[in-house]
């Protein structure tokens, strides 16, 4: 029980990861050329090891490498970013942080894994994270391996019993921990964790779930898109994945024609997903790497993400508010047609996108089944009207993904911008699908604090009136610090 909280709103802009960031300097020159080349970006990701030799997980920067992590978090933000820092669920007994944890009798007995099971532990681990780590102006965490990995806590006990009776229930457990701290810890500011693994109550939480270390092939993007369904449906709303697939095809992927089109395909699927992200092993992730076109089509989408902000956070608060999911499976918004429940790689992000990611290589377009619906369905692209209740052949070269919305919905679209920082929807443009009377209610927030929770936010009502050709513009209901 519970219901799904708002995120900030720059969780929803673009989260640039690569394993890994070596410096200080590799971080802000990254971030440079984003900005240098107007590829839109809000936050910027240190994954693992800048820990150096101080131990795994020491919750503390290597100082040859990181002399000064508040000035670089201070640079971040600077450039109109926010920064995520990796942190993990086991700590080198070892290091001095660990001996710590192994004196307190904080680790489960025989491993380098915190018990979170033992409240005094759970409340122990986020208030070294907040003194250690979160003092330098860290905005996020990237809570990594939230499940004891290999089966380590088989056969042995932990504050709540036998570890393979509750490992299922670790992740919660320390999303819990982390993001209570936050709380108390950072009044009034929404929290942002990214975890690899979620359990059933975890939707209560500010927690983005990404589907973990996984492969880059063509069967791998079709299971990630059945993996999230299964999420949404139950109950868990955000929730992403390694575009581009985590295991990469090595050194020659830069030039890799065939790699190059497929890493184009998952990054048109992430920008129809609650959060849009890419990440890679061993891996440069960056998209001039890859070469001009992917980098022409990639801005194309980053730009599409941001221009689409005002829809996708919309949403969010609907989300927030009813627990309906981000992205959802057919069969939640077209229950009556029977075919929707067999469509498990195709899905409504929102109530008006319906999103047919491409899964084979060379494909020129795609078959679309497109639900039965009053009034049909539009291609976003082209215009084209399409009949619902049937499959279509839509035209999908690289650059394109299928994405068709309902007739009668209301799209509102706001300016290309570089970052969330300073966003300004005063002038938005909605996009009217027509065939039948439609609404939709533009919403907006602070985008930061928590006083949506104490109903800061405005909502204007828009209606479109098929019969009369016209849209409603009613008065805007409530108000926030700073409208």
């Amino acid at each position: 029980l519970g219901s799904t909280p708002m995120l900030p709103i720059w969780a929803f802009g673009y989260v640039h990861c690569r394993e890994r960031f070596h410096s200080s300097e590799e971080i802000i020159e990254t971030l440079d050329e984003f900005r240098r080349r107007n590829l839109p970006l809000d936050v910027i990701v240190q994954d693992w090891q800048y820990w150096g030799e101080h131990g795994w997980n020491a919750m503390r920067f290597d100082e040859a490498q990181y002399p000064d992590p508040k000035q670089l978090i201070d640079e971040v933000h600077k450039r109109d970013a926010r920064f995520m820092l990796s942190v993990w669920a086991r700590i080198d007994p070892s290091s001095e942080l660990g001996q710590e944890f192994a004196r307190r009798g904080y680790f489960i007995d025989g491993t380098d894994w915190v018990d979170f099971f033992n409240p005094e532990a759970a409340a122990f681990y986020p208030a070294q994270q907040e003194d250690r780590l979160r003092r330098f102006g860290i905005d996020a965490w990237w809570q990594d391996a939230t499940e004891p990995e290999n089966d380590d806590l088989a056969g042995r006990m932990t504050a709540a019993g036998r570890g393979e009776h509750v490992q299922l229930a670790y992740p919660l457990e320390v999303t819990r921990a982390v993001s209570e701290s936050w709380r108390a810890s950072v009044p009034d500011r929404r929290a942002l964790i990214l975890t690899r693994s979620a359990f059933l109550g975890q939707h209560r939480y500010p927690a983005f779930t990404w589907s973990g270390d996984v492969g880059n092939d063509w069967a791998t993007l079709g299971n990630q898109i059945a993996a999230g369904l299964n999420m949404a449906a139950a109950g868990y709303a955000y929730w992403t994945v390694d575009a581009g697939g985590f295991s990469r095809p090595g050194p020659g992927q830069y030039e890799d024609e065939a790699y190059r089109k497929r890493f184009l395909r998952w990054f048109q699927y992430a920008t129809f997903l609650p959060m849009q992200r890419v990440h890679g092993f061993e891996t440069d992730t960056e998209f001039w790497r890859y070469g001009d076109k992917v980098e022409s089509i990639a801005r194309t989408y980053l730009e599409l993400r941001y221009r689409l902000l005002p829809y996708v956070y919309g949403t969010a608060a609907e989300t927030a508010a009813t627990g309906i999911p981000m992205m959802r499976p057919l069969v939640f918004d077209f229950a009556g047609d029977p075919r929707a429940l067999d469509e498990t790689h195709s899905y409504m992000f929102g109530r008006a996108l319906h999103v047919a990611p491409v899964l084979a290589e060379g494909a020129e377009s795609w078959p679309v089944y497109v639900p039965e619906t009053d009034g049909g369905w539009f291609d976003v692209w082209a215009g084209e009207h399409r009949a619902g209740g049937r499959t279509h052949e839509v035209l999908s070269p690289p650059e394109r993904i299928p994405l068709h919305a309902r007739a009668r919905s209301l799209l509102p679209v706001g300016p290309v911008v570089q970052a969330t920082a300073g966003l300004s929807w005063e002038t938005l443009t909605i996009y009217v699908f027509p065939g039948r009377d439609g609404a939709i209610e533009l919403y907006e927030d602070d985008g930061l604090s928590l006083g949506y929770e104490r109903g800061e936010c405005a909502r204007i009502p828009v209606r479109w009136d098929d019969a009369q050709n016209t849209l409603w513009i009613d008065a805007c209901r409530g108000t926030y610090p700073g409208m």
